[in-house]
Formats: C-alpha cells, structure tokens, sequence
C-alpha cells in the first residue's frame, strides 16, 4: 500500500517547492527484488528517456546480469547507482544510510569559465557591498555588477528593493550566476519579478503520467509578471556557466522570455525536471526527475539553456587577472 506525500525543499529543483515521496510497508533485502523496484520505478516514472535518448531496456541487459543473491549491501547499492548514472541527470540519487550516488558529468566534462579569486581581486577589491545574498558594486560608472551564488539562499523584501532601487538609473546590470548550482524555486520566481517588463510566456511544463514512454500531462503554461515595485526594465546580462543548474537554470529560462535581457557565457547545466522520491523495498531511496520543461521555442531545458553570445574565458587575459565575459558585458552596455 502506498502513500503519497509531499515535503517542502530547499534543495535544487525545478518549477515546484515540493517533492512527491511515496512510502511502501514491508521491506525486502533482496537484491534482486531492490534492483527489478529500481529499474521498474524509473522506468515508469521518470521524464527524459526520449530527450536523452536513452533505451532503458537496454540499460536492463546490461546491469541485471551482475546481481546475484550474495551481493554485500554496498556492492548493489554499487550496481544500481551504476545503472541511474547512465541516465546523466543530477536530480537521480540513490540514498542509502552509507551512501549517497550523484551524477556531476552535466558540469565536470565542461569548462569552469569562472575564477572567483579573479573576480574578487581584480574588479570587486573590496568595494562591494553584501544585501542578504547578492554581492554587488557599480563595477564601472553607470553599470551595476551583482552576482548571486545560490538560490538556497534568500533575502528580505526590503533588501531586494534596496538593491534594484540602488541601481535603478544606471545603464544596466550584469548579474552573475555562474556557479549557482539551485536551491528553492519560490527565490527564482520572486528574483524573475522584479526584471519582468510585462506578463510574459515563460516555460511549458508537464508531468510523466503512466508507464508508457509517452504518457504525460498536456503541457501546462507558466507565465511570470511583474513585481509591485522596484522593477528594473533597463538592459540586463546575465553571465552562466553549465554550473548553472536547477534553480538557477529555471531562473535563466524565465529571464530569457524578457527582452531586455541577454544571456552570456556557456549553455546552463539544467536540471529542469522536479524530483520525485521513493522509497525502495529495502529502505533506501531513490530520486529522480519527474516532469518536462520547454522553453516558448520548445526547446527542452534539461540540456540547458542557451546563451545569446556564446563566450568562454579568455586563459591568457584571466592570467593578467581579467574576466573576458566580464569585460564583454561591460562593452555590450556601454
């Protein structure tokens, strides 16, 4: 008998604070049991086979042939989270009292196009200020830098329309979120406000609905309006790198439905699919992404979002203590 529940997150996900988890009685450690839950679980429930390309029969021939009766609890918690590293998503998890399994390849095969000691040294030199989360200065005249490390961490009414009023009559903002791994999805919504011009389209999402490869919902819209106040409507760019993920990524997605800003820098790690949790018949658990998102080209974000000037860091001016993407925002609102 199952039961359904949902809790309230922080951790990085997308387009909902709260994840679906579900509870079974009884419990059975046998390998084989856990690993056919496993595979049958993802198998029915989770959203981007298809999008990733994936023939999750095939990853069954592969990995059911290495359980055996005598496995140790680590060795089949070693060959299942071998099997959901194949579907590279860092919203699967196997969690178990020991251990838990993650995928970090949407970000370690890439460039880090970020140096924060750079950053720190070379264009904040200790004149930047600290409103809740946001680190911020007017990098050069008329040009305001914030950057925002993680959308787990969130701010007071009053210190967002502090911050936004500070630099309203400047010439535009660059917003660095490099690095910005996620964290609650009401900081992204409440961030997309203040820079929304007017109410605009700015995902489609659905859930996964059945069993079937293609059993999901009808795509639902998500659109985004303005705040009440300290709305800021001048240019903005925003600098990523595939560390951008969960959150972050939906906050890019949302940001780039407005035409006064300009994405810069490499394609977001994504992560664009709310996590599902349950529990496995021994007690573990297992995560995994549930829904789809599409941008309004239709364009899946759970590859990423695009930039709009694709740009990585430029090795030998980050050696004279230069960010290239900086300096590029910089030039472009000038």
């Amino acid at each position: 008998m199952k039961q359904k529940i949902a809790l309230l997150l922080i951790a990085p996900l997308l387009f909902s604070a709260c994840e679906d988890v579900f509870f079974t009685e009884g419990a059975s450690t046998d390998p084989s049991v856990v690993f056919e839950a496993a595979w049958a679980e993802l198998r029915d429930g989770y959203s981007f086979f298809d999008v990733k390309q994936i023939n999750w029969d095939s990853v069954y021939e592969v990995y059911q042939p290495q359980i055996r009766t005598d496995l140790t609890e680590e060795e089949l918690f070693n060959v299942i989270a071998d099997m959901i590293f194949t579907l590279r998503d860092g919203h699967v998890n196997l969690i178990a009292p020991f251990n838990v399994s993650r995928n970090w390849t949407w970000y370690l095969d890439f460039e880090q196009n970020f140096n924060r000691e750079v950053v720190e040294r070379s264009y904040w030199q200790g004149q930047e200020k600290l409103t809740g989360p946001f680190i911020h200065l007017e990098i050069v005249p008329e040009i305001a830098y914030i950057r925002y490390e993680s959308f787990a961490r969130g701010w007071s009414t009053a210190q967002l329309h502090y911050l936004l009023t500070l630099y309203q009559d400047t010439k535009g903002i660059i917003f660095d979120v490099r690095d910005n791994t996620g964290g609650s999805i009401e900081n992204t919504f409440s961030l997309a406000r203040q820079f929304a011009d007017q109410e605009r389209l700015a995902y489609q999402y659905r859930y996964k609905s059945g069993p079937g490869a293609q059993d999901f919902t009808d795509w639902r819209d998500y659109s985004i309006s303005p705040a009440d106040t300290a709305v800021y409507t001048q240019p903005v760019v925003i600098l990523t790198n595939r560390s951008c993920y969960s959150a972050c990524n939906a906050w890019v997605t949302i940001m780039d439905a407005f035409p006064h800003v300009t994405l810069m820098g490499d394609t977001t790690g994504g992560g664009a699919g709310i996590p599902v949790t349950h529990e496995m018949p021994n007690g573990w658990y297992l995560r995994y992404s549930g829904t789809q998102t599409i941008d309004p080209n239709g364009h899946q974000t759970e590859l990423g979002v695009y930039p709009d000037v694709p740009m990585v860091l430029d090795e030998a001016l980050l050696q004279e203590g230069r960010d290239s993407m900086i300096e590029a925002a910089i030039l472009f609102l000038e």
